[in-house]
This record gives structure tokens, C-alpha cells and sequence, in this order.
């Protein structure tokens, strides 16, 4: 399926049919599956979704190293991007970071105890920088943008501090595929291993759209606000 095919008419089912990686971008919009033959117009306008936001969105997970052209953003409203941020940060912390640690709880419990600490630590102390991570952007960064749109201007803060002190939350999990990959006890649970790691990538694969999507849209689009005020 081409960008072409990614329009308000378009038939929501056929867009998630032929792109997988559109599903996990649904429940941040609070759109669930069984939408029937619905347009994403549709399907939007129903959930009160912004659809310019929402196409965007989709293509940027549908296609790789895809980045929007400057026409595409100008359609873009600034309040629908960080809602669609916040969501992704509720759903990485509540849903899908959770849910990886069954997994790895699991595996852990079947290791040798000292094994089964390491990959436990790794993972808690993984956890605690994402959270931080997504603490720093809504209590410090949101809130400057929000203000920025609204014509206030911080002396103390800019979107180029922002991007400069903006941590690679890749590093750590990095970390924990190695960990896995490399160096627990090898001849031994393989099912449960390779499982945990087709997450990881998983997770891995998502967070690095997230990382685009605030890199190379929202941090130049507030730069242009910052510029105009």
C-alpha cells in the first residue's frame, strides 16, 4: 500500500490490514479495532480525533525512515500533537513496558538466580529512565510549548535545550538485548528468549518512530514558534 492510498476516505480496516504497524498506534487515539467499513473520517470524527494528526501518524509508522514534508505539517495543530505524546507516554508506561516485564519476570524466574537478578535489575533500572524521560517532557517541555503557543515566551528555557538534553532511552534496552542475546546461560530456554527479544525489538522499533516524531516534527515546528514570537 502507497502514501497515495493514506486519505480521509480511505477505509480504516484496509489501512490497518495492510500496514500491522498501524495497530499499536490505535489505542493511543482510544480507537479500537471493529470499526467495520468506516473511513478514517469516519472512524475519527467518531472519537474525536484530529484526522490530519491521525494520517500523519500512520504514515510515519507505516513506512520506513519516512519524515513529512513541510506541507504536511502545516496542517498540523500543535494542541493534537501533544495529545497524541502524552497518550503514547501513558500507553508505553501502562501498557507496553508492563507487558514486556511479565514476560522478562517470567524468564527471570526460570533462570539461575543470579541471572534472573541481572535481567530483572536491567529492566527495573529501564524502567525508571523512561519514566523519567517522559516526566521531563510533560512537567518541563509540554507546558513551555503549550505557553509558546499561546504567545509566551520562557527566558530560561528553549526547544534547543530540549533537543540537546533529549537522552537516548535506546541505550539501556540496547543494553538488555545484548544482555540476552549474549551472555545469559546458552542450550536453555530458547522459546522463552526468543519471545522476550521479539518484544524488545518490538518496543525497540516503536520508541525510535516516538524519538522521530519528536526530533524531526515537533522540536522544528516549535523552533518556528520560537522564531515568530
Amino acid at each position: 500500500m502507497h502514501r497515495e492510498h493514506f486519505t480521509k476516505q480511505a477505509k480504516l480496516a484496509d489501512i490497518v490490514a495492510g500496514n500491522r504497524n498501524i495497530i499499536l498506534v490505535l489505542p493511543r487515539f482510544n480507537i479500537e479495532l471493529g470499526f467495520g467499513e468506516k473511513s478514517i473520517e469516519e472512524v475519527c470524527k467518531a472519537h474525536n480525533v484530529d484526522i490530519d494528526m491521525f494520517l500523519l501518524i500512520c504514515k510515519i509508522y507505516a513506512f520506513e525512515s519516512y519524515v513529512p514534508e513541510k506541507e504536511e505539517l502545516e496542517g498540523i495543530k500543535i494542541e493534537a500533537m501533544l495529545k497524541y505524546l502524552k497518550a503514547s507516554h501513558i500507553y508505553y508506561i501502562e501498557s507496553r513496558i508492563p507487558h514486556i516485564g511479565r514476560h522478562l519476570e517470567h524468564l527471570a524466574e526460570l533462570l539461575p538466580e543470579k541471572d534472573g537478578k541481572l535481567l530483572k535489575r536491567f529492566y527495573k533500572e529501564y524502567q525508571n529512565e523512561v519514566k523519567s524521560h517522559f516526566e521531563f517532557e510533560e512537567e518541563i517541555v509540554f507546558p513551555y510549548i503549550t505557553n509558546l503557543a499561546q504567545g509566551v515566551k520562557s527566558d530560561s528555557f528553549t526547544i534547543e535545550t530540549f533537543e540537546e538534553n533529549h537522552s537516548n532511552i535506546e541505550d539501556k534496552l540496547s543494553d538488555l538485548k545484548s544482555i540476552i542475546i549474549k551472555y545469559l546461560p546458552g542450550g536453555v530456554l530458547q522459546e522463552e528468549r526468543i519471545s522476550v527479544l521479539f518484544h524488545l525489538f518490538r518496543l525497540s522499533e516503536d520508541l525510535e518512530k516516538h524519538t522521530l516524531i519528536e526530533d524531526k516534527i515537533l522540536a522544528p515546528y516549535v523552533e518556528l514558534l520560537e522564531n515568530e514570537i
